[in-house]
């Protein structure tokens, strides 16, 4: 291999994690004409095309995709090895890539990130905001960040929060417009906000457990004018008193503080295990994802008043 293609591999790699020129130059800093022309100049030194382009997706050949198979393994190799020759001098370094959901970014990661930054320059984190659970290994993920009730068995979990209440809220203007429901079953005559998963496309289903009872839940049917897969549209959308929502507690906690929203249906609302930072193992972990587990573990206590 000649050395002077390595810029063009990590380039190819780019553009086929994210499908995207574009996108691919917003993670290297490098412009997308210039990144579409290394990628033709090292597809006429190969002699094969590895993309299929169109105006409005790029992706891979089956000979690109098989060639990014072998590619990818010695390109995470060279990474690690940089990383790891910092980490010889007791400096947490390189790239964390986490795969976490929106809210798990809104509440336990972006409101710390620049003391992140400030304490760990030689760190550089990448967020890929996903509702979905992914093959960590196969996206190339350090660790991903979800509720402790979608992890998958075979990983190592560490908690980053207590447990989660739901909340079910709306304005004080829309409670003018409505009564407000005693149970459940009082919700079909109201109009419910509903969530839909950025990744799978479903409609997120209100879920309810009974008064004392938290093991029995529920899920109970809801109509809605509006749908939305951005959490912070919903919300703006309940305080203008479109309808009621159904979120995790913290998410709206300012909201309820000050009246903007009502919370109803307290007794109903269901608690399930909060979130937690999985990976595939505690074994040699690199000391950049240490770093992060400790720095998160820190701001839960200090949330936590400890």
């Amino acid at each position: 291999m000649d050395p002077a293609q390595l810029p063009a591999l990590m380039t190819f790699a780019a553009v086929a994690r994210h499908g995207s020129f574009t996108r691919a130059a917003g993670e290297t800093g490098v412009s997308a004409s210039a990144l579409s022309q290394s990628v033709r100049a090292l597809e006429a030194q190969l002699g094969v095309r590895l993309f299929n382009r169109t105006t409005r997706r790029v992706a891979l050949t089956e000979a690109g995709a098989q060639f990014l198979e072998r590619v990818n393994p010695a390109l995470a190799a060279l990474a690690t090895a940089f990383d790891a020759l910092e980490e010889t001098r007791g400096h947490p370094a390189g790239t964390l890539r986490i795969n976490l959901s929106r809210v798990a970014s809104e509440l336990l990661v972006l409101p710390y990130l620049a003391e992140f930054a400030q304490r760990y320059p030689r760190i550089r984190v990448e967020l890929v905001l996903d509702d979905g659970l992914v093959d960590m290994v196969g996206e190339g993920f350090d660790a991903g960040i979800r509720l402790g009730e979608r992890l998958a068995q075979d990983m190592v979990a560490i908690p980053l929060s207590g447990e989660l209440h739901i909340a079910v809220a709306g304005s004080p203007d829309y409670f003018a417009r409505h009564p407000q429901p005693s149970t459940p079953d009082d919700l079909t005559a109201h109009d419910c906000l509903h969530y839909r998963f950025t990744t799978s496309g479903g409609i997120y289903r209100w879920e309810f457990a009974q008064p004392g009872d938290s093991h029995h839940a529920f899920d109970v049917e809801t109509r809605s004018s509006f749908i939305t897969n951005d959490l912070h549209t919903m919300v703006r959308a309940a305080e203008a008193g479109v309808g009621l929502l159904h979120v995790i507690e913290d998410y709206v906690h300012a909201q309820l503080a000050d009246g903007r929203l009502i919370r109803v249906l307290d007794a109903w609302c269901p608690t399930f295990p909060g979130f937690y930072l999985y990976t595939t193992s505690r074994s040699q972990m690199p000391l950049k994802l240490r770093a992060l587990i400790d720095f998160l573990q820190e701001k839960r206590l200090e949330r936590e008043g400890f």
